[in-house]
């Protein structure tokens, strides 16, 4: 019996491994649950599972300092699952990471954490575990590149000019249901360039050694490429409740009530080149790669004012990469040696995001 706390547990995420749990009553207990505000969800949760609950804005922190568990799903919203997540790795235990903004941000100090003590980071997204799952058994040498796809989101074959589009037509995404921040950065294609910071923390390969490649359908979730010439990809329908279920079950695999993967009615399976005029965010990313220490964090500080900006119309879709670039630019270097250089690095980056005007 797995213990497994959850963090933002009433998300999109946390609900659907509450679902995996459910299925795997016997393979998983519910260590605690941890929730910013939504108190009576939090609750109904306790009683169903028979776990403590935590809520507040520190909520996350205490659950993990009070709570004994196995495995640690960090599924609550942006940085505030810092703390929280090197709290858990400080501690040995095991992360499952599904919020990206960690290691985005704050990735050579988590990846240092979870090295001194000996804990594991297991990620959650499904392109992430897609490569995690192909690289089972591999050694890093045998490696020469990752690829990452994208879905391309809901504006891939839209007309040229995007900038009338509106929140609700971004929020409909075409494969995924997600939350609302990470579905417009799904459309901005800044996912994706959040998701190549990722990588190079998750696998410790170089930017340059890691592609993004659009695959509409979303069944090809990432492939890896060896150094002989094979490559191995890892297919699924697209349901976050796979590699939600596999970081709970890792090394091993349980069944699962869903129908497997029907190649002969997919038919095909497409994939092109990403547009990085047309999708700038992507570029922006690989920039603030290639610059290392707080860039990253700046970028996905100003990019969260950004995307809640554009959803209370206060700002046009268009407008997001104009925003990221121009805070980037204002920005002085800090190097990522702290938590407090982050998060000044943070706060400094959404007040200026805040601030910005066209």
């Amino acid at each position: 019996m797995k213990r497994i706390l959850l963090l933002g547990a009433t998300g999109s995420i946390g609900s659907s491994a509450c679902d995996v749990i459910r299925t795997h009553r016997n393979a998983f207990s519910v260590a605690g649950v941890a929730v910013r505000s939504n108190r009576d969800r939090a609750e109904a949760l306790g009683r169903e599972f028979g776990a403590p609950v935590f809520v507040g804005e520190d909520a996350a922190v205490r659950a993990v300092e009070e709570t004994d568990a196995d495995l640690v799903l960090v599924a609550t919203v942006g940085l505030s699952g810092l703390l929280p997540t090197l709290a858990a790795l400080a501690r040995g235990r095991d992360v499952a990471l599904a919020t990206k903004e960690v290691l985005v941000a704050a990735g050579e100090l988590v990846s240092a954490c979870a090295r001194a003590h000996g804990a594991r980071l297991i990620p959650v997204d499904s392109e992430h575990s897609a490569i995690f799952q192909c690289l089972q058994g591999a050694a890093g040498r045998e490696v020469d590149r990752l690829v990452l796809t994208a879905s391309g989101g809901p504006f891939l074959d839209a007309p040229a000019d995007l900038s009338g589009v509106r929140p609700e037509q971004t929020l409909r995404h075409p494969r995924w249901e997600m939350g609302p921040k990470v579905t417009v950065d799904s459309a901005t294609m800044m996912n994706k360039g959040f998701e190549i910071l990722e990588a190079i923390r998750l696998f410790g390969l170089p930017p340059d050694r890691i592609d993004v490649v659009v695959h509409p359908e979303s069944v090809v979730h990432s492939l890896v490429t060896f150094v002989d010439g094979s490559t191995l990809a890892q297919l699924a329908p697209p349901d976050m409740r796979v590699p939600i279920q596999y970081a709970f079950t890792w090394p091993d695999r349980l069944p699962a009530a869903r129908a497997p993967l029907d190649l002969v009615r997919l038919g095909s399976l497409t994939f092109r080149a990403p547009d990085e005029a047309r999708f700038p965010c992507l570029r922006l990313a690989k920039e603030a790669a290639a610059a290392g220490g707080t860039r990253p964090a700046v970028l996905s500080a100003a990019d969260e004012v950004a995307v809640a900006r554009f959803l209370a119309g206060g700002l046009a879709f268009t407008d997001i990469p104009r925003l990221l670039s121009s805070v980037v630019a204002s920005m002085p270097e800090i190097p990522c040696d702290s938590v407090e250089h982050v998060l000044e690095a943070d706060r400094l980056a959404r007040a200026r995001a805040e601030a910005w005007r066209l």
